[in-house]
């Protein structure tokens, strides 16, 4: 009684009716809108509901991506629209849908676990930690940074394939196709805003607000930091108010170049991450470690233990949160306190990796 379940194809139109009702209630678009590609059929073994009868009481969603960073390629899932309707909550539902969620996540050889959420203490009852950098730039006044040889528009009606290629410049990201950035462009209230040379070649991209989220929000560029600085300036005219663009931690030089105009810059946090399976995972640092020529670099899981360390220098620790904080950070002196010097040293060299998810990525 009161179990999780995947919805059958008979019942996605009911489960798509359920966190319409109670996640965009009120909204022009449904939710399907939003997430194209995670509130579909075609995503259906990655639903999880739960059924009082036959009406669902609470649901999640989830949607594997495989990660791009300097350290590998990663599979990661993203979990969200975790909800459940207001007459039955409080009975411990939306934790059991979570649950279900690692579980399906774990057995999809998922390396880690992120979703988005302000409600820190809940998810940290499941090994969840607040973890990763999102630096937000917020653009004060007009930036009056114009070139005349660049054109600029606003539609969604623009090349996938040339957006691609230039998302595709970036390090870290989702792997995307084609197919993935159409369904994308679909989003209501997703503006895109593009740059084109005198040889109608994209220069740069970016993308404010998507469905009832990220409004007055950039969460989607990509360019050379010449070009995104005079498409930022033109939408920035254009809004004739503050407008945010956020961005991961190692898009230095863009954060360099935008501190030099009206703009306020904030340090936060990715989102809430649990590491899922740590052999695979660890094994990848460690590689990655050889790799930067960096040899003795110990990182694994002893049962219950979790080693770290350098040569000889190994420290344990029984939190899997402290390990996440390390690896993604952000670092801090009370994460790094307890290691020696070296060891220390070791850490700063390897971490935290610059992992990151794009705006349409998000669940």
């Amino acid at each position: 009684m009161n179990e999780t379940t995947m919805p059958t194809k008979d019942e996605m139109s009911s489960t798509l009716e359920f966190f319409d009702r109670n996640l965009r209630d009120g909204f022009d678009w449904s939710i399907q809108q939003e997430y194209p590609l995670a509130m579909n059929e075609a995503n259906l073994n990655n639903f999880r509901i739960i059924k009082q009868g036959d009406q669902i009481v609470s649901g999640a969603v989830m949607k594997m991506h495989i990660i791009k960073c300097v350290m590998g390629l990663f599979k990661a899932a993203a979990i969200g629209s975790v909800v459940t309707s207001p007459e039955h909550r409080n009975q411990g539902f939306s934790q059991k849908v979570l649950n279900d969620c690692i579980e399906a996540s774990e057995q999809q050889v998922c390396d880690f676990a992120i979703l988005w959420s302000d409600l820190y203490d809940f998810y940290r009852k499941l090994g969840f930690e607040l973890a990763g950098t999102e630096v937000s730039m917020v653009i004060n006044s007009e930036m009056n940074s114009q070139d005349s040889s660049i054109r600029i528009m606003k539609s969604n009606k623009v090349s996938a394939e040339a957006l691609l290629k230039v998302y595709n410049y970036h390090t870290t990201g989702t792997i995307r196709t084609v197919r993935d950035i159409n369904a994308y462009l679909q989003i209501p209230n997703s503006n895109v805003y593009t740059a084109w040379d005198k040889n109608n070649q994209l220069l740069a991209y970016a993308v404010e607000g998507k469905g009832a989220d990220l409004t007055n929000y950039i969460h989607e560029w990509g360019g050379m930091v010449t070009h995104l600085t005079t498409l930022f300036s033109h939408i920035r005219k254009e809004k004739q108010a503050p407008i945010t663009i956020i961005a991961p931690s190692n898009a230095q030089n863009l954060i360099r170049t935008m501190k030099q105009f009206d703009v306020t810059v904030n340090y936060g946090f990715l989102g809430m991450i649990k590491i899922l399976n740590y052999d695979n995972f660890f094994a990848k640092a460690c590689r990655y470690a050889r790799n930067l020529g960096v040899e003795g670099f110990v990182l694994h899981k002893e049962e219950k233990q979790f080693l770290i360390g350098y040569k000889d220098k190994i420290y344990q620790t029984e939190h899997e949160t402290d390990i996440t904080r390390i690896i993604f950070g952000p670092q801090s002196e009370d994460a790094l306190k307890g290691f020696d010097p070296e060891t220390r040293k070791v850490l700063d060299q390897l971490f935290p990796v610059p992992f990151w998810f794009w705006g349409w990525d998000s669940v």
